[in-house]
């Protein structure tokens, strides 16, 4: 008798776990000899990097910081050049006419809700926090129209507070180009950076980051040419 053929079912292999998903994503660029080299290019390029956003105070700033969302600086500067003339503290914002506020911070953009916010986190600031900026992650982030990103360029810039980094579109540009971290998510970029950058350089390093951006590492035509982290780079888009 032949032997009756048995049909033998291909067995598929166990799908990754969550965890096992997660691993995929990590950056191979984090290697802490690479992380060091780029911090040492980024202090040679950049020593004096500072925020760009022109403010006399941290309450300045934090307007200035809201006022920022998907806008400029230099926009913003010249918004501010005026405004904080007239508005002289967070009295006289909380107190504002919005429709007046509407028309001096519309080159902004998105002037209605930022409006709301800047109005919002003054009041907010004079009847919780006594007229001062709040010098606390967890407080300064109950404040309208502050998300992390505010709340760590106003922490670090104004106070010399190391909360977080800064991750705005050049950092997350940047962080991404440099296999820093291989998300999207700006909030997950930046718990991927605050694990390899050392904290005492979180402050300085997101100035860098954005300086950097603006002035090289520009979205559609880096100039790798002049880059000093050109040899540090492996980035798909390299125009070198």
């Amino acid at each position: 008798m032949t032997p009756k053929k048995t049909n033998k079912r291909k067995t598929s292999k166990p799908a990754k776990s969550t965890k096992d998903r997660g691993k995929t994503a990590h950056a191979a660029g984090t290697n802490p000899k690479r992380v060091a080299a780029i911090l040492a290019k980024l202090d040679e390029a950049y020593p004096n990097a500072t925020c760009e956003l022109k403010h006399e105070n941290a309450f300045q700033l934090l307007i200035s910081t809201i006022l920022s969302a998907q806008c400029t600086d230099v926009r913003v500067n010249q918004v501010t050049a005026t405004l904080y003339k007239k508005y002289t503290s967070p009295e006289a914002f909380a107190h504002a006419n919005p429709r007046e506020l509407e028309l001096e911070i519309r080159p902004t953009g998105f002037f209605r809700n930022k409006t709301k916010s800047v109005m919002g986190a003054s009041k907010a600031i004079l009847e919780k926090f006594g007229g001062q900026v709040p010098r606390t992650m967890e407080e300064i982030l109950t404040l309208p129209g502050v998300a992390r990103k505010t709340a760590n360029v106003v922490l670090g810039t104004a106070f010399g507070i190391a909360s977080g980094i800064v991750v705005d579109t050049h950092v997350q540009r940047l962080a991404n180009r440099l296999d820093l971290s291989r998300n999207e998510d700006p909030k997950k970029i930046e718990q991927d950076l605050m694990q390899i950058i050392p904290r005492e350089k979180w402050i300085q390093f997101s100035h860098q980051l954005i300086w950097h951006g603006r002035r090289v590492c520009a979205a559609r035509k880096p100039k790798c040419a002049e880059c000093n982290l050109e040899k540090l780079c492996y980035s798909k888009d390299k125009t070198v």
